[in-house]
């Protein structure tokens, strides 16, 4: 069952997270990950969720998302975005 990373983050400091912007790509494929939305910035169409930019990633499955998540080549490049960003993340399995 495909599963999905959900990422809502406001970007404090853009020149700080360039490095990942370039890097994080390249383990998202190492995943077997895609991208389905690359920090859009969403239309809010009903209640009070307020994202200002999103980005949605689709795993094969849980695990590999699982695995991406706790990759020890990625874990700096999450320092960078927890520093230079306000980010929410969450999985979610697919449909079967």
């Amino acid at each position: 069952m495909k599963a999905y990373l959900v990422l809502d983050l406001t970007i404090h400091d853009f020149a700080g997270f360039r490095p990942y912007i370039a890097a994080i790509p390249a383990f998202i494929k190492k995943h077997s990950g895609r991208y389905i939305v690359q920090g859009v910035q969403p239309t809010i169409m009903e209640g009070d969720w307020r994202p200002e930019r999103m980005v949605v990633i689709e795993f094969p499955a849980r695990e590999n998302a699982e695995a991406f998540l706790s990759d020890p080549d990625c874990q700096d490049l999450f320092s960078i975005r927890h520093r230079t960003t306000t980010s929410r993340l969450v999985l979610v399995d697919g449909c079967s």
